[in-house]
């Protein structure tokens, strides 16, 4: 049963796509939890419904409050669709982390990262509750997903997508983003993208720039990306596309990290590959005197790093993505996904 906000957006208790008008991009509310003083907490989503069926695609963004990216992507993929044509339907999350987003923030109300929590728990704390609700309630019934992401505070990235590429659907997805760079990652435990995996359905982490902003050029490219994974499953047309370089593909990332506090400064920009022992940044005391310098500990291409000068120790430096044609590593399904 539905009501309404006083703008006249329905509100629901869950998404079921055939419950959506056929032909048209309608946008209501889905209940959550409720905050301190009883206040219901909503999702804002966006279901486009076909005249004709056909998949059920799924898009998440803002999971983290503050990686806004996502959300303008989607308001660019849903109006611009010919709903009339479309096959099947498009369920768009567009603020997964509502409280997150409210207090500009990348973790739940209750200080967890949401993204460590998935499945969640039907009676558990705060954060469980809300990952499990997420998938009961709007997850369910997708077929596939894209999870929109960005990097968090004081932190910069590329436009990467995260897979398993041992997959073939999921390998072929991560193409499909128009990336900079494709990095090899299993569905890690406690991830929403891990979730999905496990239920058998293919799921990419997209990683769509800076965070707590928009970026106009990540978006027109990964909105033509998302559009172009609609057309690879039948649910629109194919378009022509204007070429970009082909990514690079990484076997494997890691982060490093300060051993030392000081004022850090980084050295190369996002994707820029650097040689095994190149100098990658430095850090200082308050007077200016070095304190360490610190290289590559092997060749790679920088997938983010850090941009917040103030570092404690322990603090992340950059993140270096390993090519997979470096590491001898072959991922059968990219190859012929590329083709």
């Amino acid at each position: 049963m539905m009501s309404h906000t006083p703008r006249d957006v329905a509100v629901v208790d869950r998404i079921v796509p055939d419950r959506f008008p056929e032909g048209a991009v309608t946008n209501v509310f889905l209940n959550m939890a409720h905050d301190g003083l009883g206040i219901p907490v909503r999702i804002p989503v966006m279901v486009a419904r076909g005249r004709r069926p056909g998949p059920v695609f799924g898009i998440t963004s803002a999971l983290h409050g503050n990686e806004l990216n996502g959300i303008p992507v989607i308001h660019s993929l849903l109006n611009k669709l010919d709903v009339n044509r479309l096959r099947g339907t498009v369920i768009a999350a567009v603020v997964v982390n509502v409280p997150g987003f409210h207090a500009h923030t990348r973790n739940f109300h209750d200080g967890r990262d949401p993204n460590h929590h998935f499945p969640g728990s039907i009676d558990g704390f705060s954060s469980e509750i809300y990952a499990h609700r997420l998938m009961d309630r709007i997850i369910e019934p997708m077929e596939v997903l894209i999870d929109l992401h960005t990097a968090s505070f004081g932190r910069v990235n590329c436009l990467y997508a995260r897979a398993d590429l041992t997959q073939e659907e999921p390998a072929r997805l991560a193409l499909l983003q128009r990336p900079h760079l494709v990095v090899h990652k299993p569905g890690s435990d406690g991830t929403l993208r891990g979730a999905v995996s496990d239920l058998g359905r293919p799921a990419v982490t997209l990683e769509i720039g800076n965070p707590h902003r928009f970026q106009p050029e990540y978006i027109r490219r990964s909105a033509t990306g998302l559009r172009a994974t609609l057309a690879h499953w039948g649910m629109v047309s194919a378009r022509p596309l204007k070429p970009v370089p082909p990514p690079v593909v990484c076997s494997r990332s890691f982060w490093m990290y300060t051993d030392h506090g000081g004022l850090l400064q980084v050295l190369p920009r996002v994707t820029e590959f650097v040689e095994k022992d190149e100098p990658i940044a430095r850090l200082t005391d308050a007077f200016g005197r070095t304190l360490r310098e610190y290289t590559a500990p092997e060749a790679g291409v920088v997938i983010g790093h850090s941009v917040n000068p103030v570092a404690w120790t322990g603090s992340r430096i950059l993140h270096l993505g390993i090519p997979a044609v470096q590491d001898n590593v072959e991922f059968p399904f990219v190859e012929s996904a590329r083709k």
